[in-house]
């Protein structure tokens, strides 16, 4: 797991979770911080491990680290975030020792994970792990949530 630890000393990765903070300090809602990127990577692998996904564990967690890397640009911007994430993706994975070919299967399940119709089988495993992520059932903002109760995550699954 060494260049996904790199990722986490990446000094555009520590702003951006820096930024999504100030962001959403205030916000009642799900957040997007390093809580989330590590909740998501973990449900991610577990499900790839469960379903014999052949995805190698740190382009798994390179992914999920930086789903929502670009988050504060759509705060700030209104800039989708997965368009956002991906483009910081592109530029933070290199530099962490991935392949060319690497940071574009990246980039690419991070740009479709928030579409209903995902390309990649991480991308669909990026969209899971990143929805399994939310508690719903000890969330105290449930009530006013733009979640269907039908997608609340209102058992403990992962």
């Amino acid at each position: 797991m060494e260049r996904a630890n790199k990722i986490f000393t990446h000094k555009k990765f520590k702003r951006a979770m820096e930024r999504i903070s100030e962001c959403e300090k205030d916000r009642i809602y799900c957040l997007h911080g390093f809580d989330h990127a590590m909740d998501t990577a973990r449900i991610a692998y577990i499900l790839a491990l469960e379903e014999k996904l052949l995805l190698d564990k740190e382009i798994i967690y390179a992914a999920a680290l930086l789903h929502d890397v670009g988050r504060f640009r759509q705060y700030e911007e209104g800039v989708c975030h997965c368009a956002a994430s991906a483009e910081a993706a592109r530029e933070i994975l290199p530099e962490c020792g991935f392949s060319p070919k690497e940071t574009d299967t990246v980039a690419e399940a991070i740009l479709n994970h928030g579409k209903k119709i995902t390309q990649s089988s991480l991308a669909r495993l990026l969209s899971r792990a990143d929805k399994l992520s939310r508690m719903c059932l000890n969330c105290r903002a449930r009530a006013t949530c733009k979640w269907a109760e039908n997608e609340m995550n209102m058992e403990i699954e992962y």
